[in-house]
């Protein structure tokens, strides 16, 4: 069952043809059979290890929406989440200081949808609090000695990591401090220096004794940090996506190779036992893996992702470093749309009339339509064939009760609310509209 909240979610994304980022669940078709591998690693990271998964597949067949499935279930469980959009601009991977900065700005928790960061340091300082005071039963303690023994716990918490990253708990001791002097400029600048933002105030750094800015150096030392911050929190770990890899592809050659490096570098990094708690995921296209201007253009990183999928797909290893999603077809896109059609009726007046109106035989239309409109690729079709079932079929049916799609609703396609890909498979680039016939 949905609830309200989400129901309204899920149906707004689909509208604007985007994936929702909670309630997936309700949407899933044919992830099935990743559900247990997936709640098997998440234990493992849980229990302390590390974990990373490559997501392999076409434009359309749900990387996104693996993904954010993936990292619901995980907040479900308790972890802390971040997604990050990889692009030469925003977010480039070699820039290891930025990824760790936008992994900051996005981390999420059950209790935080965006923005979670503050409230996990300050959980955390709590947690520490209360080990201290556990440890002086009966006993009175001041505000001042409470605050010493709690960065003294601090410091012994994060005594590995400032073997590497002395910085990190030097900043967050300063912001411990802060915080109780009620000195909130300091304590936001610290914060932000933590999170690696560019541009902190040379006075705030200086009173808290750090220099200079989080570099590509100290960023995996702080990532390293933050883990133990969650570990100490109660938190099972970290998940942390790296969306949309293959637009290294479109990257000068010597960005590419940094890049590439820099993702290999995480691996091993993983594989060394240096981030327990991490749940790393990519996600790329099959040309980025297989293709010259990708993964194999590094040999080191293709052997540690190479995985051999010339067997039937039906017997496909999960548990590999890579792994495929297949693309929809024909009865996973109507699968699809009924269960959309039954998410919009649970908040509808006119259940009836939509169920009646919006049965089998019209989603099967609207999907056959489509499809055969995009040159037969079911596999591009599920953004835009929910997006037109929920706003030109189950909006109209909800809203006019003498709205009938056999007769009043002709699909059409316009090149302005497509992707590239989408428009390469209805083969046009013009600005006409296409009117598809339905």
């Amino acid at each position: 069952m949905v609830s309200p909240q989400k129901r309204i979610d899920i149906l707004n994304a689909l509208r604007r043809g985007t994936v929702p980022q909670a309630g997936l669940d309700a949407l899933a078709v044919g992830i099935e059979r990743f559900s247990a591998t997936v709640a098997d690693e998440l234990a493992q990271v849980a229990r302390g290890g590390a974990m990373f998964k490559a997501i392999r597949g076409d434009y359309g067949c749900g990387k996104t929406f693996f993904v954010r499935w993936l990292q619901e279930q995980a907040l479900a469980q308790g972890f802390v989440t971040a997604e990050i959009q990889i692009s030469e601009s925003e977010t480039p991977l070699h820039r290891l200081e930025t990824v760790y900065r936008r992994l900051i700005e996005r981390l999420r928790s059950s209790e935080c949808d965006q923005g979670a960061f503050r409230s996990i340091i300050d959980a955390w300082f709590f947690a520490l609090e209360e080990d201290v005071l556990s440890g002086v039963s009966g006993k009175t303690t001041s505000p001042a000695e409470l605050l010493t023994q709690t960065t003294e716990l601090l410091e012994k918490r994060l005594a590995p990591v400032s073997r590497v990253a002395p910085a990190f708990a030097l900043a967050l001791r300063g912001y411990r401090a802060a915080v109780a002097e009620n000195n909130s400029t300091l304590a936001d600048g610290l914060l932000a220096w933590i999170a690696g933002q560019p541009n902190v105030a040379a006075d705030v750094k200086r009173n808290a004794g750090i220099k200079g800015e989080v570099d590509h150096f100290a960023a995996l030392g702080f990532l390293q940090g933050l883990l133990n911050v969650l570990r100490d929190s109660g938190r099972p770990g970290l998940v942390v996506v790296l969306d949309e890899v293959e637009t290294l592809q479109r990257v000068r050659g010597d960005v590419r190779e940094k890049a590439l490096n820099a993702l290999r570098q995480l691996i091993d990094e993983i594989d060394a036992g240096r981030f327990p708690g991490l749940y790393l995921i990519i996600t790329g296209t099959p040309a980025f893996f297989d293709g010259a201007q990708g993964v194999q253009r590094l040999p080191p990183l293709a052997q540690r992702l190479h995985v051999d999928f010339a067997t039937d797909p039906r017997f496909d290893n999960p548990r590999a470093a890579q792994i495929r999603l297949r693309g929809f077809d024909s009865a996973s896109l109507k699968e699809v749309g009924g269960k959309v059609r039954s998410i919009f009726i649970e908040g509808s007046a006119a259940k009836e009339r939509v169920l009646a109106r919006a049965d089998d035989k019209t989603l099967e239309r609207l999907a056959d339509g489509l499809t055969g409109q995009l040159g037969g690729k079911v596999g591009v079709a599920p953004r835009l064939f929910l997006k037109k079932l929920v706003s030109d079929v189950l909006d109209r049916i909800d809203q006019y009760p003498n709205f009938y799609p056999e007769k009043d609703y002709a699909l059409t396609l316009m090149p302005s609310e497509m992707t590239s890909v989408e428009r390469a498979a209805a083969g046009f680039s013009s600005v006409d509209d296409i009117p598809l016939n339905v």
